[in-house]
């Protein structure tokens, strides 16, 4: 059962929250969250806290399990881009140019792993260890 969280109209450029939300896509929460604890980026304390608001949302939809139990992980982080403030700088020989303040929505799903999908992906990486040597 997965778990949505939203956060719009964040005033900051989309391009540099993507950076942001391309370091935790599909890593675990407990991974994300160390990730973004420490990244000095901006966003990453935004995220963090959109992250907290879809794990709360995820408890509120599965109150019968435990979050630290249920190995959730990031299924999709997209940031798309919200409206744009155009504001007049004053520029020389009376001239003004235009300033555009970007902002964006970002949108964060998180999801459990079921046991298959676990052993599949250690499979994988086993064979592809073996492959390798």
């Amino acid at each position: 059962m997965e778990a949505v969280a939203k956060l719009r109209n964040v005033p900051t450029s989309p391009r540099k929250m993507r950076l942001v939300a391309d370091l935790v896509r599909g890593k675990q929460v407990n991974q994300a969250l160390g990730l973004l604890k420490f990244e000095a980026n901006s966003g990453a304390e935004k995220i963090e806290k959109l992250l907290l608001s879809a794990l709360s949302n995820w408890q509120a939809k599965n109150e019968d399990s435990r979050v630290e139990d249920s190995n959730l992980y990031i299924k999709q982080i997209f940031v798309d881009e919200g409206r744009t403030l155009k504001r007049l700088r004053p520029a020389p020989q009376g001239r003004g140019h235009r300033i555009r303040k970007r902002s964006n929505h970002v949108t964060l799903i998180v999801d459990a792993k079921s046991e298959e999908e676990m052993v599949s992906k250690k499979a994988k990486k086993a064979e592809s260890t073996t492959k390798a040597k």
